[in-house]
């Protein structure tokens, strides 16, 4: 049975944090899908569009990773891109708590799904898209905590944000 992986997110906009799961994790799966979740409850920054680019960009030369999106449950999306695990990144203990009880639920509604947790290296605690998106706001620089690809495209559109 092949190994496929999940990483489910917003990803508004992904960072070094994202991307260092996602290079740690690739060792462990056949093929890991980047699932960029819409969320009704949630107003992005970025569309699902340039999220979807950025990470093809950023993987453009890896075949086993692909960006898809998707609506509604993680374990839906998971059942359609034929996923048995999925991944997720742990920051702090409080994360973990979170990330258990949807974990639990997940398996819940399919139990041939594991979830994979694995926590971010020291560096990358601080971190986190909603933090990036205020720094980008306030006219501060995010470049330290984003992917390249990433830092030029926001470069080409500064005027934007």
């Amino acid at each position: 049975m092949k190994r496929i992986g999940l990483f489910p997110g917003t990803f508004d906009p992904i960072t070094i944090g994202h991307q260092d799961i996602i290079n740690r994790s690739l060792p462990l799966f056949d093929k890991l899908f980047i699932g960029i979740g819409r969320n009704v409850n949630k107003e992005p920054m970025f569309s699902v569009e340039q999220r979807l680019d950025w990470i093809r960009e950023i993987y453009n030369d890896n075949p086993k990773v692909e960006a898809v999106a998707f609506e509604g449950l993680t374990i839906r999306c998971c059942q359609q891109v034929n996923a048995n695990f999925i991944l997720r990144g742990i920051r702090y203990v409080n994360d973990f708590e979170y990330e258990k009880a949807i974990a639990d639920m997940n398996r819940s509604l399919d139990k041939n799904i594991e979830t994979i947790f694995l926590t971010c290296l020291p560096q990358y605690t601080s971190v986190a898209s909603t933090l990036v998106r205020d720094v980008l706001k306030n006219g501060g620089d995010v470049s330290q905590f984003l992917p390249e690809a990433v830092v030029r495209s926001l470069a080409k559109s500064k005027s934007k944000y």
